[in-house]
Formats: structure tokens, sequence, C-alpha cells
């Protein structure tokens, strides 16, 4: 018993060490920026959506081609997986990360508790995106320019606010796992790149 008190008391670092609940101005501000870029995006979308309920034959601003199509893709159930348009989840939860990142700009000391709940809470979002992803280009077969936002700022702010959380919880081995989801997350974007490159490359090739 002992040892492990003693484990524990390890792992755990100095405030002074690492700053407040929430460090520094670059995650601050990525949180703020990914929050707005999101809500920007998840927004768009909506009111695009209640058009295209209001006249059918509204052809969305982000349908540019067959491939790259907003209206291929909230048409279908798979952009209502809950029984209304996805994006609406959207501007609920970017709401959450742009106040998160107002109150970490102004160097609020949010509790641990919070930065863990927004980390759970981009975590899901990040699961639902895989799915949204998998359907979108090998059952829907077209992409969505502002869902396509979404899928870069989502991994992004998930990133962000595991960092934060890990350091607002003080654990020396989380801050360390922590660290090695940046390169993951580049790791990420590259294979989605790949599998959109791929599953396309057929009408891709024609524009070379």
């Amino acid at each position: 018993m002992t040892t492990q008190l003693d484990d524990r008391a390890d792992d755990r670092i100095d405030p002074d060490e690492v700053g407040p609940p929430a460090p520094g101005a670059v995650a601050s501000w990525i949180v703020l920026i990914t929050g707005v870029i999101g809500l920007v995006a998840a927004a768009t979308l909506t009111i695009e959506r209640f058009k295209l309920f209001a006249d059918p034959g509204y052809r969305p601003s982000c349908s540019i081609n067959p491939i790259i199509s907003c209206g291929s893709v909230m048409t279908t159930d798979q952009a209502a997986f809950f029984g209304f348009p996805n994006p609406i989840i959207g501007i609920a939860a970017f709401s959450v990360a742009i106040v998160a990142g107002l109150l970490a700009v102004a160097r609020v000391a949010l509790p641990a508790w919070f930065w863990v709940g927004l980390t759970a809470g981009t975590g899901v979002g990040l699961v639902f995106i895989g799915y949204l992803i998998t359907q979108s280009l090998y059952r829907i077969g077209a992409l969505c320019p502002y869902c396509m936002v979404v899928w870069v700022v989502t991994p992004l702010l998930f990133v962000t606010a595991a960092q934060l959380a890990a350091t607002a919880l003080g654990r020396r081995s989380l801050i360390e796992a922590a660290g090695w989801l940046r390169p993951l997350l580049i790791i990420v974007y590259a294979v989605v790149v790949a599998m959109i490159a791929v599953r396309f490359w057929s009408y891709w090739s024609t524009l070379i």
C-alpha cells in the first residue's frame, strides 16, 4: 500500500512546473479557433439543410460537382443519424468549445473535470466522425466540404483538450501519454487524405 501511494505521489507534478489548468496561449487559442471554425461549418450546414427542406429543388452552395456535393450527403439517412440533422449536434458541441476557449484565453483556471469532460465529449464526436467518413466514402460516394471542415477541426480539438486535461490532472504519466497524440493526429490526417484520394482517384485523375 505504501509503495502504491509513493508511486502516485511521484507521478504528480508541482502545478508550478506546468502552469495553470489552461496552460499556454497556443493550446487555449487552438480550442477557441477550432470551436469557432466548427461552429461556422455546423451552422452553415444546418442552414443549408433547412433550405433544402423548404425547397427540394434548392442547390446547396457546397454542391460543386458529383463528388464534392453537400446535397448528395445531406439527404441521406446517415446525415440525420438520430432523427434530426447531425450539424445540430455540432452547433451545441462547438459552442461549448468556444466558451472553454474564451475562458482559457482569459487564463481562467477551469477544473480538471471540465477538461476531462470536454475530452470525453470530443472523443465520442471523433468516433461518430469516423463512422460518417466511412459512410461518406464507401456508401454515399460524395464529399461534403463543410463536413470535411468538421473532420479536420474535431481531431485537433480532441488532442488539445486531452493535453489540457492531462495537465489539469497534474499526472506526469498522463501528460507524457497525451504528448503522443499529436504525432498520431498527423497519421490520422494522412490516412484520411489517402482514403479520399484512393476512393475517388478515377475522378481526380480526370482533373490532372
